[in-house]
Formats: structure tokens, C-alpha cells, sequence
């Protein structure tokens, strides 16, 4: 692993982007790894692009700015790409993960660049296990697949310390979310 592994989330307000990103570091600095876990927004309302950033390390972090070269890349929202230049500063060694119905071939082309693309319906699986269309968390699972520098147990005990702490009334949300973090993981597409 690299130094610093830097992570790029793009998504709309409501889509959980910011949600992830911390819930990632969470997970990341529970299995022993340095991070740094932060959104980038301003007065946006529901459905306004947002981003939001990981730093991971075995090393402390000392930087304290954005991410303007990401490793990665995490579009939950595929029409950003139209409107937001979701691929700015990601260099050719670098991986874009997509929430698509679309094929990895034909994001590639779509989004015009060299980096790896990786494809999930995390729209659908989230949808289908714990019944809202919020990305987030499916996206997440595809990421720990995609970056390889995190096991997907360690995550999903972590993920559901924190979601029992928000929804212990609600355990089907909780479980539905552990459930679409391991179907992304499984059904993520794309280069090796």
C-alpha cells in the first residue's frame, strides 16, 4: 500500500455520500489504520452534488487539505457525470466505482478515462435489502472489494457497532444494511 490511500465520494444530498465516507473510517480505524474521514458541502439542499473524502494510512496523517488526486473514486449518482467532472486530478493507475446499471465497458467510455472502472446497482441492492434506494452503503462493500486494503469482516462488525447505535429500534435496517455492504462486495464488476 502506498502512503496515503486518498478516496473521492460523489454523490446528491439525501444519497448518504458523507454518511459513507465516515462510516468507512470508522471501519478503516477500528482494523488499526490511520484516517481522516470528511464532506465538502455548503448551503446545498436535497438532491445538490456533494463530495466527501477518506484518507487511509498505516502511517499518521499529517495533511490537513482536500483531496484534489484521489486513488479512488465512488459515484453514487451517475448523472454527475454529466454535471460534476467526477474523473478531476484521478491518475490512470487510479479506480472509479460506479453505482450503474451500465456495464464497466460502457462507463469506461462514458466517462472518457484510462483509470480502472468498477460497476455495481447499489441503487437496486439497497433497495432490495432493506427497501430505500440509498447507495451508501452497497457502495461501501464494492470499495472494501475494489481496494483490497481493508477485509470485509472487519468492516461489516464495525458498520454494525455504529448502525446498532443509530437503529436499535430498528433492526431490519441494520441488518438490511449488512446485508447489501456483503452483496456489493460479491457482485462488483469490472478490470482487474
Amino acid at each position: 500500500m502506498k502512503d496515503i490511500i486518498e478516496i473521492r465520494w460523489h454523490g446528491r444530498g439525501g444519497q448518504g455520500a458523507k454518511t459513507a465516507a465516515l462510516l468507512f473510517a470508522e471501519a478503516a480505524l477500528a482494523t488499526g489504520k490511520y484516517v481522516q474521514g470528511f464532506p465538502e458541502y455548503g448551503p446545498e439542499r436535497m438532491g445538490a452534488p456533494v463530495q466527501s473524502f477518506n484518507r487511509l494510512s498505516d502511517k499518521p496523517i499529517t495533511l490537513h487539505c482536500g483531496i484534489t488526486n484521489p486513488d479512488y473514486v465512488v459515484i453514487l449518482d451517475p448523472t454527475l457525470i454529466k454535471t460534476v467532472n467526477v474523473i478531476a486530478g484521478l491518475s490512470e493507475t487510479g479506480a472509479i466505482i460506479v453505482n450503474t446499471e451500465k456495464s464497466a465497458e460502457e462507463m469506461k467510455k462514458e466517462l472518457n478515462c484510462k483509470a480502472k472502472v468498477f460497476v455495481i446497482n447499489a441503487s437496486k441492492i439497497a433497495k432490495e435489502s432493506f427497501g430505500k434506494a440509498i447507495p451508501n452503503t452497497p457502495m461501501m462493500g464494492a470499495l472494501v472489494k475494489v481496494t483490497d486494503f481493508l477485509g470485509i469482516e472487519g468492516v461489516l462488525e464495525d458498520t454494525r457497532k455504529k448502525l446498532q447505535k443509530k437503529f436499535s429500534h430498528k433492526p431490519e435496517i441494520i441488518e438490511g444494511n449488512i446485508k447489501s455492504i456483503k452483496r456489493a462486495f460479491e457482485e462488483v464488476k469490472g478490470e482487474q
